[in-house]
This record gives C-alpha cells, sequence and structure tokens, in this order.
C-alpha cells in the first residue's frame, strides 16, 4: 500500500476527539469519522495496527483509497456504491458485508455501518462508520434456506482439492436474476423476498441430487458443476430457462422473470475459490450487458473486457463531469414503410473515453446506469437531439426524434420538466419527440411505467416500446399499455423469408397493434425482400435498417438524407423539401 502522511486534525475532528476516544476504549470494532466540509478523516488505531491502514488521520482522499487497495477486489465496486449513496445522501444510512485484507494478508469478512450528519441547514458536516469481523457465520440463508456463500466456498474449495487429486474438474455457474433491482424499487422487499424464494424453488427442482443450489449475495445463486463440460453447463441453463417460463404468482400479481449466468472452468482457469468467483462473476456481468438472459462462459478476452469497465467507471464519471466531455450522437433514419420517405430518425449515444479510443454502448451504458450518471447524460441527450430536430425541421418539416429512454431516468423526479423545458426552448411540437424504453424494463415494472408513460403523453410526447419480442409480452399489455408506437426486434426480421412462423408472429402484433391505436416499426431491416414482406404481408407503418442506412454523424446524416445528393446516393426517396 501506498504510504500516506499524517494529516492534522480539523476543528471540528479537535472537539470530537475526546468522544471518540472515549467510544473506540469500550467497543472491539473498527471506528471512524469524516469531515466532510475539511476532507479529514480520523481511525481508530486498531485499523491501523490490523488492516495495515497508513495512519490515523488522513486526507479522506487518502482514507478512501487506503480502504479500496485492501478490499477484495471482486468487492469494491459494490461496497463504494452503498458508501457513496450515503455520502450523496440517497440513503440515510448504509451497510455492507466485504472481506477485508488484515496486516497479515489474509482476508476477513467484516460488516461496515456508516450515516451522514447534517447539520441546522441540511449540509452533510460528518460521515461516520464503524466496522467489525464478523465472526462465525450461519449456514442457510434466511429468505430462501439454501446454503449460503460461505458453504459455497467450502464446496468449491472440496471441489478443487479433488480436482487436484483425480485430474476431474468442473464449472462453477453464479446466476442473476435480471432487472430485480427494479423489482425491488418497484414493489417492496417482501415482494422480492417471494420472488427470490419462487426462483429457488424451481431450480431446485430440475437439479438432480448430486447438485446443491447456493444462494449469495443480493438476487445471485451459484451451482457447482463436477465434471460438466461447455455441452452440460448449456443444457442445465436451458432447463434453468424453461423453468422460468411459466409466469410467477406473487401478491396477485403475474411476474416474469428471467436469469443471467456466468459460468468458469476449473481448474484450467484458476486452482483458487476466489479467483474463480472473480471470473464467474465478470462472465455473469458481460452476460447481462449484452441483452441479459443469457449464460455466458470465461474466457480471458471477456475477462479483460471487464476489467477495462471496471477502470471506466472512474473515466466516465470524469467524462460526465466535464460536461458530458467525449459523449456524442448519432442518427439512423427511420423512413415510411410506404414511401420510402425519411419521417424522422433515432438518436443513439457514442463515448470516446480519455484516450481516444470509441468505447461500445453495450460496454458503457449498464455503467452510466448502475452509476445514476445516465440522469446528467440524459438531460444532455434530450437537450442535443431536441436541438437537432428542431433544425433539421427546416428540412423536413414533420420530422421525428427517437431518444432511448432507461428506467433510471423514469425514476428521476426532475426527468419529465427536464423533457417538457427542451420542447419548450427549441419550440418543438412535443409530438415529433418519441422517447423509446426497452421492453424488458417496462414488463419488470408495469404499473409505475405505464403511469409514467401516461404522464410524458399529457404533455404530447409519443412513447414507443423499443425491442418487442425480446421479452416476455403479454396479450393484456397491448390492451392497457399507455404507448404510441411497438417496434419488433430485428429477431423476428432475420429469418422471416424462410420461417413461416416469424412472418405470422410480425402480422399479428401489427393487427393487434392497430386495433389499439399503435403503429408499428420493425428494426433490423437489411434487404429488399424482407421490405417487400415486411410492407404489402405484414403492414408495418415504419422501417430502420441498414437498408434505409446505418448510424451517422449529425454531419453525415445532413449530407446523406437531408440533401438533393445525399439522397440520390441513398438510392431510396429519401428526401422531400
Amino acid at each position: 500500500m501506498r504510504r500516506a502522511g499524517r494529516s492534522a486534525l480539523s476543528p471540528l475532528l479537535k472537539r470530537l476527539k475526546l468522544y471518540f476516544d472515549l467510544l473506540k476504549r469500550t467497543t472491539s470494532g473498527y471506528l471512524y469519522v469524516v469531515d466532510l466540509e475539511n476532507k479529514v478523516a480520523l481511525t481508530s488505531p486498531n485499523i491501523v495496527r490490523d488492516f495495515g491502514i497508513p495512519a490515523e488521520t488522513m486526507e479522506f482522499l487518502e482514507f478512501r483509497r487506503a480502504w479500496r487497495s485492501i478490499m477484495h477486489p471482486t468487492e469494491r465496486e459494490r461496497v463504494t456504491e452503498v458508501f457513496d449513496a450515503v455520502l450523496q445522501g440517497r440513503v440515510k444510512e448504509g451497510c455492507v458485508e466485504f472481506r477485508a485484507r488484515t496486516r497479515k494478508g489474509d482476508y476477513e469478512w467484516v460488516e461496515c455501518r456508516c450515516a451522514a450528519a447534517l447539520d441546522r441547514e441540511g449540509k452533510k458536516t460528518l460521515y461516520a462508520g464503524i466496522f467489525r469481523l464478523m465472526g462465525q457465520r450461519n449456514r442457510a440463508d434466511a429468505v430462501t434456506g439454501l446454503l449460503n456463500k460461505y458453504q459455497l466456498e467450502q464446496r468449491m474449495k472440496a471441489a478443487l482439492d479433488e480436482a487436484r487429486e483425480t485430474g476431474r474438474g468442473g464449472a462453477l455457474m453464479i446466476l442473476g436474476i435480471d432487472n430485480f433491482k427494479i423489482v425491488n424499487e418497484a414493489y417492496n422487499r417482501s415482494f422480492g423476498d417471494q420472488v427470490l424464494r419462487e426462483v429457488a424453488q424451481r431450480i431446485k427442482k430440475i437439479l438432480s441430487t448430486d447438485f446443491r443450489l447456493y444462494k449469495l449475495d443480493g438476487d445471485e445463486f451459484g451451482i457447482v458443476y463436477p465434471g460438466a463440460d461447455e455441452a452440460d453447463v448449456e443444457n442445465l441453463y436451458r432447463s434453468i430457462q424453461t423453468a422460468l417460463l411459466e409466469p410467477q404468482p406473487i401478491q396477485d400479481r403475474q411476474y416474469f422473470c428471467t436469469m443471467s449466468g456466468g459460468t468458469v472452468f476449473f481448474p484450467q482457469f484458476g486452482k483458487e475459490y476466489l479467483v474463480l468467483h472473480k471470473y464467474a462473476e465478470s462472465a455473469l456481468t458481460f452476460a447481462k450487458q449484452s441483452g441479459k438472459n443469457k449464460n455466458c462462459i470465461f474466457s480471458k478476452e471477456l475477462y479483460n473486457r471487464w476489467l477495462r469497465s471496471l477502470t471506466a467507471r472512474e473515466d466516465i464519471r470524469r467524462s460526465v463531469e466535464d460536461g458530458c466531455r467525449g459523449f456524442s450522437l448519432c442518427f439512423q433514419p427511420q423512413v415510411g414503410a410506404d414511401s420510402q420517405r425519411i419521417i424522422g430518425a433515432e438518436a443513439l449515444l457514442r463515448w470516446q473515453n480519455s484516450k481516444g479510443r470509441m468505447v461500445a454502448p453495450m460496454e458503457f451504458i449498464p455503467l452510466l446506469e448502475e452509476t445514476q450518471l445516465m440522469i446528467p447524460v440524459g438531460k444532455w441527450i434530450a437537450d442535443t437531439a431536441v436541438g437537432i430536430c428542431r433544425k433539421w425541421q427546416e428540412i423536413i418539416p414533420d420530422f421525428r426524434m427517437s431518444i432511448n429512454l432507461s428506467y433510471v431516468q423514469l425514476r428521476d423526479p426532475s426527468f419529465k420538466d427536464a423533457v417538457k423545458a427542451c420542447v419548450e426552448r427549441y419550440g418543438v411540437d412535443p409530438k415529433s419527440i418519441i422517447l423509446e424504453l426497452t421492453e424488458h424494463t417496462v414488463t419488470s415494472d408495469w404499473n409505475f411505467i405505464n403511469r409514467e408513460f401516461a404522464s410524458l403523453r399529457e404533455c404530447g410526447l409519443k412513447i414507443a416500446m423499443d425491442d418487442f419480442g425480446r421479452g416476455c409480452s403479454s396479450l393484456a399489455m397491448f390492451k392497457n399499455l399507455s404507448c404510441d408506437i411497438v417496434k419488433i426486434d430485428r429477431a423476428f426480421v432475420k429469418e422471416i423469408l424462410s420461417s413461416d412462423f416469424d412472418r405470422r408472429i410480425v402480422e399479428y402484433t401489427v393487427e393487434l397493434c392497430h386495433s389499439v391505436g399503435m403503429s408499428v416499426c420493425i428494426e433490423g431491416v437489411e434487404t429488399e425482400e424482407e421490405y417487400e414482406l415486411l410492407t404489402k404481408t405484414c403492414k408495418v407503418d415504419s422501417i430502420q435498417g441498414y437498408l434505409f442506412g446505418r448510424p451517422e454523424t449529425q454531419q453525415g446524416f445532413e449530407e446523406k438524407f437531408l440533401t438533393h445528393k445525399g439522397a440520390e446516393r441513398s438510392g431510396h426517396d429519401t428526401y422531400e423539401r
């Protein structure tokens, strides 16, 4: 650990020192208190003694760096999020368990409770907490009754011992419920606990007596599969998917649930449990970032991408704090199905990191959502896209702009007002602004999202459900959903020429949408044959896909689609003055 110089106590901490010294003599825990105004931290001497923290008094940033350095690498981001939630005032207090490296080099489980104190003006002045060693743990998870993460660790160590003796390895699979955070936010803790219990029971039913299902932190579960190869793992994961197909009847609701998985094989990728657990978690993260409801097998390439995402968190935070530096928008054209005329575009977010590398959206957008940074970035997107829409309406008066929306933004009370302000500032007809939310998000928090959709539509804005067909859509959704446009996912287009089933699904969906007053846009159209079938047989309203154009920069879009010359180059009648 890098040594930090001892800092002088601030006047506030000097006044508190007497009480702090009294407390540290009456508890075996590890105490700390931070003067947030002067950025100075005071820790009890046992932290220095047992964990090798450089000094009892340090600058706050040095204190944070010191603690991050002794946290187990797989838990740093999770723990930091809890601490930051308290510091930023999103929650009044926090409690988190994690492994901390002692001065001897061993990892010990500790529990940390922390809180912030406010002055009379409501300004945060103090941040304090206590760490304690957890010692012996219960064997069973309190919610599901499954053996817990500590028992999984023991099982994996036994499997690794067996692998060393016999040469017979296996797989560690970690499963996570998709969008479970939304469940807890949308309903309540009791509802979430019932979901966990139902998922546990369904998975247990399909496992043979040779397997155990373990409950890990949050929404995660673990399975050790001795002797497994990729085919075995794939079959197991498909069985889990099948077990979750039926909706869960919970508190008079029908809840649909999917799970993502991350799998690592041992001993070829690791001979220690902590290493393998980290690898499986990285694969799970990648599975969720790349669309959810899938199982990803660990590879070094995948792991390196995961490591880059950890580094990217701070990089992207700096970009946002610097006025969304490095962010830009690309625009993919949307055309009328009958006319092939440009009617609008979808604004797509792009990000160039501090090293000049363009980062894939599937890598950085989950980071924005996890860190709540999507809220300021979303306001920047809205302002930029609405302004460009106004400019392009000088060429195409009825031009409309589609803007992707995240659940995080919908939960932000200031979001609706921010969009309304953009529309008013640029003098744009609200009907020309379309907000898109993915289907799996809609179905995860049906009641709340439908209310928000209705409120946004009252402002004149249009609402679209994106990626229809990826998730678990129901007929009831069409009856009650407060939206204007349904965008059918590319998955139904790529086989539509050869699959009578896919064609019928699209036809039926279009007919159903039209019957309740919704229009249909179909995504991913790449060939003339697909276009002809979708317009003449399926009767969709609008088209988006490479056949008519790829995502372009603002300048590229204007040159290709908003000039006579550009329209001629495109090969389609996409331009009307």
